[in-house]
């Protein structure tokens, strides 16, 4: 859960919940209600404003992975590349979700097709 690894750095910080909000820019009723689980997903910007000030990389808050000798697949690397990128072109998940399935439908059509016409 992402709220808890915030608040588990912002206390290994010694950072109040006013002090990480005001250092972000970010309200601190919102910070709070993130650490709360009250809310369950931030933005990339905000992520990047709070991971800046506790000094950890966003994919520590992101993903249950310890800070320090813990190295993300190339893979793992170009997601999350891909996500920052998609975020900042305004793409939502849900417009990806949606490309994903435009295409398998598409390659179901082919491969219809590719057999109809080999039948024939």
């Amino acid at each position: 859960m992402i709220g808890k690894r915030i608040q588990h750095y912002r206390k290994q910080k010694r950072i109040s919940l006013t002090e990480l909000a005001n250092r972000a820019g970010v309200a601190k009723s919102y910070l709070s209600s993130i650490e709360r689980n009250i809310q369950k997903n931030p933005s990339i910007e905000f992520l990047n404003k709070i991971a800046a000030v506790l000094g950890v990389e966003v994919e520590v808050l992101i993903h249950d992975v310890p800070p320090y000798g813990y190295q993300l697949s190339l893979n793992d690397l170009e997601w999350l590349q891909f996500a920052r990128e998609a975020d900042n072109a305004g793409i939502s998940i849900h417009d990806v979700r949606h490309y994903v399935e435009k295409c398998k439908l598409i390659e179901q059509t082919n491969e219809k097709m590719n057999n109809e016409t080999c039948k024939q």
